[in-house]
């Protein structure tokens, strides 16, 4: 287990490598492996663990009972899932967690993180303020993908997703973590009219793209 990058994660932040070493014990932490595609959590499961991404990536995922597919987000490594659902006993998913790619997660049981440590680890409190922050920034993540989602059309929806997406990485050049099919289902909008607004995006010179990288124009928002 590297303790040192779980050291720089939200969720371990403060705490040293070997601070992490003794929580992991006292959490019961597995590890597991998954590939590309695999359903790590199904919705209507009640799950006890909240997972960490270690390596790759996971997207969390809602599908309507036609099949259609939103996505909600995407977890990358340090990040962590499901938390809200381990910490109420019983409450099943809404939505499916699925291995973007090949992936590995760290599982760590909140039941022993929310009682009181039987080893009386002075950082347990430390790693519940350190949840507690993690859960808000989730919050804050849910309110983002509203405003991103709240144009009517998509062209403003781009424009609102990729403006934020430059400002996080300070650059007009960048890369999202989603492909074309992901960002329509994150968006909310059909993939070939998200195709087609890109590319016409393109040849009115707002952007340039290439897979999941976007050059944007310094003024695409005002043009667009």
């Amino acid at each position: 287990m590297n303790y040192i990058f779980l050291t720089k994660t939200m969720l371990f932040r403060g705490c040293t490598a070997e601070e992490v070493e003794s929580m992991l014990q006292c959490l019961g932490a597995e590890s597991k492996t998954f590939v590309k595609g695999a359903v790590i959590y199904h919705a209507g499961d009640a799950v006890t663990a909240m997972g960490l991404v270690l390596s790759g990536s996971v997207n969390i995922e809602n599908d309507d009972v036609w099949g259609n597919r939103s996505i909600l987000g995407n977890v990358s490594p340090g990040q962590v899932f499901a938390e809200t659902y381990a910490c109420v006993p019983g409450e099943p998913m809404m939505v499916n967690v699925v291995a973007a790619e090949a992936a590995e997660v760290l599982f760590l049981h909140t039941s022993r993180l929310l009682q009181t440590c039987p080893s009386a680890c002075a950082f347990h409190s430390k790693l519940i303020r350190n949840l507690l922050t993690v859960m808000a920034q989730k919050n804050l993540n849910l309110s983002r993908r509203i405003f991103h989602t709240s144009s009517k059309s998509i062209r403003g929806r781009l424009l609102s997703y990729l403006s934020f997406e430059a400002m996080q990485q300070g650059s007009y050049a960048f890369t999202v973590p989603f492909n074309r099919q992901q960002l329509a289902d994150y968006l909310g909008v059909d993939r070939s009219a998200l195709s087609n607004e890109l590319s016409k995006m393109q040849r009115e010179g707002l952007l340039h793209y290439e897979k999941n990288t976007f050059q944007l124009r310094e003024d695409s928002g005002s043009l667009g």
